[in-house]
């Protein structure tokens, strides 16, 4: 068994991988905050990314009265942003916006990482080697 291929560091990695790309676009939206008509863009949520792969696979009911999955919007997820709030140039990339989205990114990098640290780390102490 390949412990770098097991379920959470693989999550972990996925996660990783999504959230470098999250930054990638976000760094985008910064860069272009003065250029007339630019649209800032987002990718999915992972939640929304991890749903996607698993499609086809749905929660069992085993009895009448277990409840089911909501089927209500996301929360969490964020609205466009209305035309009068775009400046003069069409420009919509609003910076605080951004900030918050990248300091948000950057917590969720530090957690993952220490996740993927500490279950190999498990690894690790089984194995004898600290």
């Amino acid at each position: 068994m390949d412990p770098t291929r097991s379920t959470p560091i693989a999550l972990a990695e996925r996660r990783l991988a999504w959230l470098d790309a999250r930054q990638k676009v976000l760094a985008q939206n910064v860069a272009n905050a003065d250029t007339p008509g630019y649209r800032p863009r987002d990718l999915r949520s992972f939640a929304q990314l991890l749903a996607s792969r698993a499609a086809g696979v749905a929660l069992a009911r085993t009895d009448a009265r277990h409840v089911g999955p909501a089927g209500g919007s996301d929360p969490r997820a964020v609205a466009e942003r209305r035309p009068s709030d775009l400046s003069v140039s069409g420009n919509a990339v609003s910076l605080d916006e951004q900030a918050v989205k990248v300091a948000e990114t950057d917590t969720a990098h530090a957690l993952a990482m220490g996740l993927h640290r500490r279950y190999l780390g498990l690894f690790r102490a089984a194995l004898g080697r600290m």
